[in-house]
């Protein structure tokens, strides 16, 4: 749902700030971890921002933080998952801000098992909302793009989708089919002036990694940064700053990559 964190019949999920400047911005996942950095760097420079979110309640949060330091900014509780719920959400941004120019799908999640463990629950939830909500996403949202021949979508996906990874078999399966409908759309849509870049993390601090390892799914920080070339472990910062990148004009030229942003662990 995501009329309960409406505030009044004029404004989105949070007070805008008197213009609307830059492009407009949808971020899923966007009220913590990556997505969060990533909003912040959009509002830094000068885009109005959609923080969209399973949480509303954090996805309202972030956005009274962003037009508290002057952005333009509205939140809203979104299921990625549930298309009639995007749909909603994406149409009550364009009646605030018009079309929507930059997407980043960054809401996903994580899960643990054996190959023969994974029930048929298991295996759909993690499709629905890692493959199927960028789906959703995109499929939504693009139509603005084609029509103004002008656009830009970041997916996150995972280097868990390039190495492999045990135990992760629906989770690298889903994050391996958001790579591959990267490429495909980035083909499709480059004639319209639509760029379509993946962006798959590894290594990087994050609350879902923190609560995979308090779970004992991963090593700890310290463990897991001598395994990084560069002797770190990356930060939302760090993906924010690659995907405002593919997201500026200058990236005009750059579509259907995949660009790791994970300090050297997968080459």
């Amino acid at each position: 749902m995501t009329s309960p964190h409406t505030r009044d019949d004029s404004a989105p999920s949070s007070t805008r700030s008197p213009h609307t400047r830059g492009r407009v911005a949808v971020v899923t996942g966007g009220a913590s971890g990556m997505g969060l950095s990533i909003c912040r760097q959009f509002a830094a420079t000068g885009h109005t921002v959609a923080v969209l979110d399973l949480d509303g309640e954090a996805a309202l949060r972030v956005a009274d933080e962003l037009v508290a330091d002057g952005a333009t900014a509205c939140g809203y509780d979104v299921d990625v998952a549930d298309r009639p719920v995007v749909d909603d959400a994406l149409g009550k941004v364009r009646a605030a801000f018009g079309s929507i120019d930059i997407l980043v799908t960054s809401a996903g999640v994580v899960a643990f098992d054996t190959f023969t463990d994974i029930s048929e629950d298991s295996w759909n939830k993690v499709l629905a909302v890692n493959l199927t909500g960028t789906f959703n996403c995109v499929q939504a949202a693009i139509p603005d793009m084609v029509e103004q021949r002008w656009g830009r979508i970041v997916t996150i996906s995972s280097s868990s989708a390039q190495r492999g990874s045990p135990r992760m078999i629906h989770y690298t399966a889903s994050k391996g089919g958001v790579i591959a409908m990267t490429k495909g759309l980035a083909r499709e849509y480059a004639p319209f002036g639509i760029t379509v870049n993946n962006i798959p993390p590894s290594a990087i601090d994050t609350p879902m990694s923190r609560s995979s390892q308090a779970a004992g799914h991963y090593a700890d920080n310290d463990t897991l940064s001598k395994s990084v070339p560069i002797g770190r472990m990356g930060t939302g910062e760090d993906i924010a700053a690659a995907c405002c990148f593919l997201c500026s004009d200058a990236a005009g030229f750059i579509t259907g990559q995949v660009l790791g942003v994970n300090g050297g662990t997968v080459i």
